[in-house]
């Protein structure tokens, strides 16, 4: 199936659903349930919930497969500031040993330029027409990832997709395998709990609920070519669940998310599952081995270094405390007994800060 047409793309804008389910191409259908699987080069064993990687892409690369860095940022001061802190690690860790990252692309869905063009790689795309995200925005990022694919010259076979609040840890591989896209496992994607509503977007007929992977778009390293094949889809049942009241009370701030793994199924295609490719304070507490930082959580502790989690700590680092500006230079680092993500957390937000000009400007 080829890149959707102009006139396709502009009908989904508008909210013209299409039955995009039959029109799916067979990536892998070699699945089990609950094996045990050989995850990389290192030796490393996991345990995957949801399918046995295949053989053939278990042995250990002979060749670097770099993936384009991707993520989709609005023009508020609160997109820019985690964007400015995104792009300077990736500049701090693409060129060390180990990393497979490419080249950039801040996929910027307001419609019109802003003030980061020259500082970071950004490419302009259309937010979707006024009131039909109902103000749920999340709903512009699978459009902007459609309007990207169809126009702009990506020369990587592979897309990280990446959100403004990452910030990469250690230098980062292609996780993916040929056919296999990579994706991190949330805990609170639950399809099999959530079966009834599912099964709205994902028919008996195309399998087993177990075949909607628990994850969103976010990290996934892909190819590009599935990508362009599940994008379309995923804009289409993003919007379809938003219009239905059952499916939007359910999946809330996860809805776009949740349409993700269903594009993703109806299209056959399935992901390696790594918890290690990224964590999120405060729950993970130790850094061990991963790639990247995802500070969607508050983090709020008393002076004892106890979490406080739900009451505004003594001490705190919130990003939603910052929705009008960027945080200050030198932020003060956690009191003694705070796990030490939190603390390279912050750490690491300092260092950026401490090292982009203009920092205080939005």
């Amino acid at each position: 199936m080829g890149r959707a047409s102009p006139l396709v793309l502009t009908l989904l804008a508008f909210g013209f659903f299409f039955a995009t389910y039959n029109m799916v191409t067979m990536i892998m259908h070699n699945r089990s349930i609950g094996k045990w699987v050989h995850d990389d080069s290192d030796g490393e064993i996991f345990f995957d919930p949801v399918i046995e990687m295949p053989e053939d892409v278990k042995k250990p690369k002979n060749a670097k497969m770099p993936f384009h860095v991707a993520l989709t940022a609005t023009d508020a001061p609160y997109s820019k500031w985690q964007c400015r802190i995104m792009y300077y690690w990736y500049k701090k860790k693409k060129d060390l040993l180990g990393s497979e990252m490419g080249s950039f692309t801040r996929i910027l869905h307001s419609g019109k330029p802003d003030n980061l063009m020259d500082e970071i790689p950004t490419f302009v795309v259309d937010p979707l027409p006024a009131g039909l995200d109902r103000g749920y925005i999340v709903l512009n990022r699978p459009w902007a990832f459609v309007q990207w694919l169809e126009k702009a010259t990506i020369e990587e076979e592979y897309i990280l997709m990446a959100e403004p609040d990452h910030i990469f840890v250690d230098p980062l591989p292609n996780l993916a395998r040929g056919g296999l896209p990579a994706a991190f496992p949330f805990f609170y994607i639950k399809p099999a709990e959530n079966e009834n509503i599912i099964r709205k977007y994902y028919p008996e007929g195309k399998g087993p609920v177990t075949n909607v992977d628990p994850i969103g778009n976010s990290p996934v390293i892909i190819k590009k070519e599935l990508l362009e094949k599940i994008a379309p889809t995923w804009m289409n049942v993003s919007l379809k669940m938003k219009n239905d009241q059952e499916t939007d009370k359910a999946f809330g701030w996860v809805l776009e998310m949740y349409a993700y793994a269903v594009a993703s199924a109806l299209h056959d295609v399935q992901h390696i599952l790594r918890k290690d490719f990224m964590l999120q304070p405060p729950w993970d507490v130790a850094m061990d081995k991963t790639f990247i930082i995802h500070y969607t959580y508050g983090c709020d502790y008393n002076l004892k270094g106890e979490l406080t989690y739900g009451k505004i700590g003594e001490w705190r680092f919130d990003k939603r405390s910052y929705l009008r500006g960027p945080p200050p230079r030198n932020l003060p680092l956690p009191p003694p007994g705070v796990p030490e993500s939190v603390v390279t957390l912050v750490k690491m937000v300092n260092e950026a800060t401490a090292n982009l000009p203009n920092w205080n400007t939005e």
